[in-house]
């Protein structure tokens, strides 16, 4: 019983701590116009592009930055996998081709969009080797 409730302990706190990365871009819209936050809007190849998986492990799952993500940002992973069993759904998969022929038509992996609630383009970044904090910083700077 004690390894129950140690088990169940452990997966709700990943789940309580987890960011809340939008299931579609509309959704992002909703949400960010409904609470006037900015979206970061990432491009990523999360199966094949390496600074989109330290970018992901180093940024995106820090507590810092999850921490702070679920205050002041609103968050859309536009991915681009390539290996078969990680193939997204064909709505999901055209809706980030045409994020990405909108946001990102040179092709440029990873790349960070932020966007106000109308959807315009606030600044943009990639990967860069700097503490969650710093990283915060950055995308901050881009919404003054």
């Amino acid at each position: 019983m004690k390894r129950f409730v140690c088990i169940v302990f452990l997966v709700s706190s990943v789940f309580v701590s987890a960011q809340e990365w939008q299931a579609t871009f509309s959704d992002a819209v909703s949400v960010s116009v409904r609470e006037n936050k900015p979206i970061v809007l990432v491009f990523s190849g999360s199966d094949w592009c390496a600074p989109c998986i330290k970018l992901e492990r180093n940024i995106w799952q820090s507590k810092e930055f999850t921490a702070y993500s679920k205050e002041n940002y609103v968050l859309y992973r536009a991915d681009f996998p390539r290996k078969k069993s990680n193939q997204l759904a064909d709505d999901i998969t055209e809706q980030n081709r045409k994020l990405a022929e909108t946001y990102n038509p040179k092709g440029y992996f990873p790349l960070v969009v932020v966007l106000n609630p109308n959807k315009e383009v606030l600044g943009t970044t990639g990967y860069k080797k700097i503490s969650p904090d710093a990283y915060i910083s950055l995308l901050n700077s881009f919404v003054k």
